[in-house]
C-alpha cells in the first residue's frame, strides 16, 4: 500500500491507516468520523472492550442500513410519482379551463 493511497483515521483515540481510492478521501474521513461517534456512544453505554464495542456498533449500523433500505424499497417509484404528478397537473388544467369558461361573458 502506497502512502498516497491511504488515509489515517482515528477511532476511539486509536490511529488506523486505511487504503483509500483516489477521490474518496473526504468520504472516507466523513465515514470514519461517523463510525467514531457511533463507537463512542456504544462505549458510553458501558460496553467494555474494543472488540465488543466494534461488534455492537457494527450491529447497530447494519440495523440502521436495513431500516433505510426497507424504507426506500417501500417508497413509491419515480414512475408512479410521475404518473401521479401528471394526473394532478391534468386536474389543475381542467379546473383552470372550467373557471375560465365560468368567467367568460355569455355569447349571444
Amino acid at each position: 500500500m502506497n502512502e498516497s493511497d491511504s488515509v489515517v483515521v482515528h477511532l476511539l483515540d486509536k490511529e488506523y491507516r486505511v487504503a483509500c481510492p483516489a477521490g474518496e478521501r473526504d468520504n472516507l474521513l466523513r465515514a470514519a468520523r461517523y463510525l467514531d461517534k457511533q463507537m463512542r456512544e456504544v462505549r458510553d453505554a458501558n460496553v467494555i472492550g474494543l472488540e465488543r464495542i466494534a461488534v455492537m456498533t457494527a450491529i447497530n449500523l447494519a440495523h440502521e442500513l436495513l431500516q433505510t433500505s426497507t424504507a426506500l424499497e417501500s417508497a413509491p417509484s419515480n414512475d408512479r410519482l410521475e404518473r401521479l404528478l401528471n394526473k394532478v397537473d391534468a386536474e389543475i388544467s381542467a379546473q383552470q379551463r372550467h373557471r375560465a369558461d365560468m368567467n367568460a361573458p355569455p355569447s349571444h
